[in-house]
């Protein structure tokens, strides 16, 4: 069964929107892998503009991030030869699912997480938020 993961882009494709969550949930694919650092980009500190991104982390697993994992990321990223503008967020969440049993990872931006993912041992299924 796939798992899905969220970058900042798929939290604020998802956010507010039930409709898509329904469809996520009927093809097993709820609920969704939010690795921590995600919320740095995704949340503003407002409690009334974080309303709906709120309710979808609650509705998620946050997952943490570990030393291991950020060197695994910092990895990858140096490896696409675009550190300087690839985000380490994105690097995070592609490690992170390196990690996961087939992963979709929900993106705004999926040609940097594609060069993420040309770097690691296990296919990664990335789609546009």
């Amino acid at each position: 069964m796939s798992e899905l993961i969220l970058d900042a882009g798929g939290v604020s494709a998802l956010a507010g929107q039930r409709a898509r969550l329904d469809a996520l949930r009927g093809r097993g694919l709820w609920p969704a892998q939010i690795p921590v650092v995600v919320l740095v980009e995704s949340l503003t500190g407002d409690a009334r503009q974080d309303y709906h991104t709120n309710i979808l982390v609650k509705l998620s697993q946050v997952r943490e991030v570990t030393e291991p994992l950020a060197r695994e990321a910092a990895r990858s990223r140096t490896a696409t030869s675009r550190a300087g503008t690839i985000s380490a967020t994105d690097a995070v969440v592609v490690a992170y699912a390196t990690t996961r049993t087939d992963p979709v990872v929900l993106t705004s931006d999926p040609a940097d997480l594609a060069r993420l993912a040309v770097g690691t041992d296990r296919p990664i299924t990335i789609a546009r938020a």
